[in-house]
């Protein structure tokens, strides 16, 4: 599938590789060949300059604390759907020096998932959608909970970019949609994107939080009511040349206000998810000796961060232009 950005009065259309429109764009900056398939490579860069705070344990910024309790609500009405991997489990271990969520005396809390049973894409699936819709939501936890790494193309109400591609490509302005380049499939409704996705990269069962139908719906909408439309809106801004990457997951309420500032400033982002039971966890620690998230790389200008606050900041800074 071929991406093209085009904002008015900005001229011919170009890739977010800047290419001519009339090449396509392969799924990331950064894949690995295996068995002649393209592999995306969830590792951290190697070369980016760290700014901000570096990982570091959870704190609350004075200024933040109504929009993380705001952002912490959805966890609780959804019942953590989007917290864990599917079949997560912990267990105490003797430290190996590996990643684990606790460590004491000695000891970790080792977290396991069958994540790395299940089939997994070749290809980035990309997603349009937006933070503020119920629907999107529950596409957005079965990417977390098959631990799935997703090209996210956000459409927030006014923008000028991606949800013209969407009426494009698919005839309507409807949110979510999925285009699945390892299956050739593209597809509207939130009900049989999840049915696609765990039935291609998990083992074909839906969890019951995603399968209740309107009681899902429903209190997927109550989930989003606290933030009152954040993440919905679009803010003006320039297009970066490539897609950021962001490591991330779905309940998260730290996680979900860097997404909602994305998706306000229209920027395309490559999701690692990270969800608990997540072995892509251990390349956060192996690079950085401790795991945290949200962590943000944008290889436009080779920087990378973590911390929430600065993470926002850094986006209005660099890509906002109101």
């Amino acid at each position: 599938m071929m991406l093209t950005t085009q904002r008015p009065g900005h001229g011919a259309l170009h890739d977010l590789a800047g290419r001519p429109a009339s090449q396509p764009i392969n799924s990331q900056r950064r894949c690995l060949k295996v068995q002649g398939a393209l592999k995306v490579d969830a590792a951290p860069s190697k070369n980016f300059k760290l700014i901000g705070s570096g990982p570091k344990p959870f704190s609350l910024k004075p200024q933040q604390a109504l929009a993380l309790a705001a952002a912490s609500f959805p966890m609780l009405i959804r019942f953590g759907s989007g917290a864990f991997g599917v079949g997560y489990s912990s267990a105490f271990k003797d430290d190996d020096g590996k990643y684990g969520v606790v460590k004491v005396g000695g000891k970790k809390v080792e977290e396991r998932s069958q994540l790395d049973t299940f089939n997994r894409p070749n290809k980035l699936i990309e997603i349009y959608e937006f933070e503020g819709c119920p629907f999107c939501r529950k596409v957005r936890e079965a990417v977390t909970i098959l631990d799935l790494d997703v090209a996210y193309y956000p459409c927030p109400a006014g923008g000028p970019t991606w949800r013209q591609k969407v009426k494009q490509k698919g005839g309507k302005a409807s949110f979510p949609y999925m285009v699945d380049p390892n299956t050739g499939v593209s597809m509207y409704e939130s009900d049989d994107i999840v049915k696609h996705l765990f039935n291609n990269y998990g083992d074909g069962k839906v969890p019951w939080g995603l399968s209740l139908g309107i009681l899902t719906a429903l209190s997927c909408t109550l989930a989003l009511l606290p933030r009152l439309g954040a993440g919905s809106r679009y803010t003006p801004s320039k297009l970066p040349k490539q897609p950021l990457e962001l490591w991330s997951y779905e309940s998260s309420p730290f996680c979900k206000i860097v997404r909602e500032k994305l998706v306000s400033l229209e920027i395309p982002f490559v999701q690692h998810t990270t969800v608990r039971g997540s072995p892509k966890r251990q390349l956060i620690f192996d690079k950085y000796g401790k795991f945290a998230v949200p962590y943000l790389e944008d290889p436009n200008k080779k920087v990378a961060m973590f911390e929430s606050s600065d993470i926002i900041q850094y986006l209005q800074d660099t890509y906002a232009t109101a």
